[in-house]
């Protein structure tokens, strides 16, 4: 069942964590979405990357967004304790593009990400 536009507003929020903590460079607020055994998939130039959220807040945490960045959340599903989130982002450190699926779940009222998959777009990988 679809759920409220209040429920989709609040799925957006929580995602808002994620963009911000990539374009500060401060994986800080996206701890605060993640849960902690959250898991990590995707391809960055070309090598998968797998395993734990800790990845993405190194990454994060090393690597600036850049003066262009640029992104976008859309969400894409809200069924009552279950919400798929697109962020489409441009310019991260200054060169890359990704698409993020965010999966997430409300846990104890709060929404949080379980797991992150993202492709990065071909045209801005580094060989």
């Amino acid at each position: 069942m679809r759920d409220s536009i209040k429920e989709y507003e609040a799925v957006q929020e929580a995602a808002m964590k994620f963009v911000k903590s990539v374009a500060e460079g401060n994986s800080s607020h996206a701890r605060e979405l993640f849960t902690n055994d959250a898991v990590l998939f995707g391809f960055l130039n070309g090598e998968l990357e797998r395993g734990s959220i800790g990845q993405f807040y190194k990454n994060v945490d090393t690597v600036g967004a850049g003066a262009d960045f640029k992104a976008r959340i859309d969400v894409v599903a809200v069924e009552e304790t279950l919400a798929v989130v697109r962020v489409l982002e441009e310019g991260w450190g200054g060169h890359i593009d990704f698409t993020d699926y965010l999966l997430m779940l409300k846990i104890d009222g709060e929404w949080k990400c379980v797991a992150k998959a993202y492709n990065q777009n071909s045209d801005t990988v580094r060989k």
